[in-house]
Formats: C-alpha cells, structure tokens, sequence
C-alpha cells in the first residue's frame, strides 16, 4: 500500500475533505497572488501592488483572486467543529483558546525574530531605514491577516451561541453594524475609524461556515441564493456606493475595500461561498482519490509556514537581484516579457519557498501540550499581545524613521511565553550529591 493510499485509509470517514482542500487551494492561490501583482523594478525597486497601480483592467480579477474569505469559511466551519468538541470533552475555553494560539503562534515566532535579525542587521549596515521598512512591510503582510484571524477564533465561541440562538440574524445583525462603522469612516474621511471592520465583518462572514456546518446552506437553491446576494450586494456597492472594484489595495483607488476591511468584503464572501460550495459534491468525489488527497494534506501540514515566509522569499530574491543589477530577470513590469516569465518566476519562488517551509515547517508540530488548563485571561492577554503587534508590523514593519523598532516583533514573542502560550521547558532537577 502506498503513503498516499494510507493516508486515505487512515482518514475518518465523517471528516469533510472540502473543507482541507479549501484552506488548501485558498492559501495557494494567495501565494501566487502575492507573487504576481507586487512587481520588482530594476529602477524603482519593489513597487507593492505594481500590477493593480499600472494595469487597471486587472482590479475585476481580484473578485476571483482575493481569496481570504474562502478562508474565513473554513475557518468558522473548523472553529465550530473544534469549540463544540471542546464542550462535548467539558475542555474550556482557556484550554482551547491556547491549543489555537499554539496552532497559529508557535510558527510564527522564526519569522519574528528572523525579521528583527534582518532589520538589526542592515540598518548598521548602513542600508536606508526606508528600504528595510519596506522590505519587513512587504515581507509581513501575511501577518494583517492573522491578526484578524486570531480576533475572529477568539470571538467564535461567543458568536457560536448567537449563531445557535438566532441563526442568519446573527450574521445580518453583525454586518449592519459594519455597515454603520463603514459610512462613519467614509463620511468622516478617516479610514482608522473603520478599523473595527477588521473584526466585525470577518467576524459576520466566518459564521457562514457555521451555517456551512449545520447544514444551513444544504441544497443548490440555498448556495445559489447566497452567490447572487453576494453579486448583487457586490454591484451596487461599486456602482451606486463608493467603493472600488478591486478587491486589493491599489494606488489608483482612492479607498480601499481590504485597508481596512470594507463590508464590500462580506459580500464578496457570499459570492465566492455559493460559488464554490455549488461544487462541493464534485470536489467531494475528487478528494476520495488517494493521491489528490494525500497532496491536500501535506500543503495543510505546512500551510501556515507556506503562508508566512512567502513574501520573505520574494522580498529576499528580489532585493538580491537588484543588488546585483541583474536586468536580464527584472524585465520591465507589465511588458509582454514580463507577463511571459510570470510562470518561472512563480516556479523559482516556489522551489526557494519550498526550501524554507523543509527547515522552517518544524514549528508547525510542537510537541504535545499536557499542562493544566489555564485561567481565561492568559489565553486573551497573549492573544491581545499577537494582535497588537502584527496589526502595527502590517503597516509600519520593523524599522521607521529613528531605527529599528525592536519591541513590535518582540511583543507576540514575549507575550505568547509570559502568557503561557508557548510552553517553558521545565529544568531538570539537580542529581542529589
């Protein structure tokens, strides 16, 4: 029998294999994003969304290409899988908070640390403080999205009884307070006060995977339904409302509907969700082939350092290149070669991403948490630590104006090991004389 042939036998038969393979392609098909819109240019360097700035006939694709929600529904059908096992085991909510923040926290610490090493290193290098900020803010923009993934598994159990309680009203009441943070911070010009999208609306759209999960979207006719609110909640908004097409931050929009989180974004969830779970059978009857679903499962061992370090890769890789002025592979952003070599750029980054996730991809498997469980406030503070400081990495990176600012990639570090998230080894007792 085959590894991939054992991996099939050994998997539960009441495990939704859509659900892995989702988190899967949805991770993918970010990387490649990521390494396809940020251009590289031999004479203005990085330029963070050249594609969408340069090329405005691409902003409908990101309907498809901004993926993120097809993870927050799959997020919120694991969550709820995840709290109700808990419940059922009488595990609370500390205790299951902390096995999350491990799950998530833990490989993200190399790249904290690895980025403060960097922006150390190069600033008494005597590299520009601008040129490090940019690079660690390109390299760290993965880490926006889980911040606000970590707010929303923190707020899954609580929004699990409402979900419970009132079923879509839950969801509908979530989003028309967005829809209210929304119009203040477009009225007002000030786009800090639509930060608590990043909750709310994330927040709205992971209880879709609840209803996923309870059976509440069976049928094509429900799907179908949820695809066309999405649609048509969609077009009004960037029609009638002020909102732009591009689902990506782009300098040629003068609002952004991902910085911060619009409620454009939920809808755009509802669309993508009827969509895809319109195939689910189908994709249900792949997945029951061996070689298709042992695939699945390896990029979902490794799917969280896949996801961190890819933009490190490329930051890495293409500031070498410019280094060494290699013109030849950085042909002009844009051009006919460039769209032509987009495929071996993507694979080159893939092969050096690759080599990284091998060493890296360690973190992803700690060993067993047997310890107590914890009081609530632990798992909180920590989580509270995690957000904070890669809400501020995400726009400011690790280096500013005065030098490196040390404390930001320090402080999920040093909040996850005060807090108790990452565990202490114990010292050994001293042999007796």
């Amino acid at each position: 029998m085959s590894r991939a042939e054992r991996v099939d036998a050994a998997t539960p038969e009441s495990r939704n294999r859509v659900v892995d393979f989702l988190r899967a392609a949805a991770i993918t098909v970010v990387v490649l994003g990521h390494w396809t819109i940020i251009a590289v240019d031999a004479d203005g360097g990085i330029q963070p969304h050249g594609v969408l700035d340069g090329a405005t006939w691409t902003h409908p694709l990101t309907w498809i290409f901004q993926v993120m929600p097809i993870f927050f529904l799959v997020g919120g059908y694991s969550n709820a899988l995840s709290w109700r096992s808990a419940r059922r085991k009488d595990m609370g909510y500390g205790q299951w908070l902390r096995t999350r923040l491990r799950r998530l926290g833990i490989p993200l610490i190399p790249l904290l640390l690895a980025w403060l090493v960097i922006g150390v290193v190069a600033v008494a290098a005597g590299a520009p403080n601008a040129t490090v900020q940019l690079a660690s803010q390109m390299a760290l923009i993965p880490t926006w999205f889980l911040a606000a993934y970590l707010m929303v598994i923190i707020v899954a159990p609580p929004c699990l009884l409402l979900w419970e309680r009132f079923g879509w009203f839950s969801i509908l009441g979530v989003l028309a307070l967005a829809a209210a943070v929304d119009a203040l911070s477009l009225a007002a010009n000030q786009p800090l006060l639509g930060y608590p999208n990043y909750l709310l609306v994330w927040a709205a759209f992971h209880q879709v995977g609840y209803a996923w999960l309870d059976g509440r979207l069976s049928g094509a006719g429900r799907r179908l339904l949820l695809a066309v609110i999405g649609l048509v909640g969609l077009l009004l908004l960037v029609t009638v409302g002020p909102y732009p097409v591009s689902m990506i931050t782009s300098a040629a929009d003068d609002i952004s509907n991902s910085s911060p989180t619009r409620i454009t974004m939920a809808f755009l969830g509802m669309l993508q969700a009827g969509l895809v779970l319109s195939f689910e059978k189908p994709l249900t009857a792949l997945l029951a082939r061996p070689r298709l679903w042992f695939v699945t499962v390896l990029v979902n061992q490794r799917i969280m350092t896949w996801f961190l370090w890819h933009l490190t890769v490329m930051v890495g890789l293409a500031h070498l290149l410019l280094a060494l002025d290699a013109r030849l592979l950085l042909p002009e952003p844009l051009s006919g070669v460039w769209w032509a070599t987009r495929p071996l750029w993507a694979l080159m980054l893939l092969a050096l991403t690759g080599m990284v996730v091998l060493v890296m991809g360690r973190f992803e498997t700690p060993r067993a948490d047997d310890r107590p469980a914890p009081p609530m406030w632990k798992p909180l503070a920590a989580g509270v630590t995690v957000i904070a400081g890669l809400a501020v990495m995400a726009n400011v990176g690790v280096v500013n104006e005065s030098g490196v600012a040390w404390w930001w990639p320090l402080l999920p570090v040093v909040g996850m090991w005060v807090f108790g998230v990452v565990r202490v080894p114990a010292r050994s007792a001293m042999p007796a004389k």
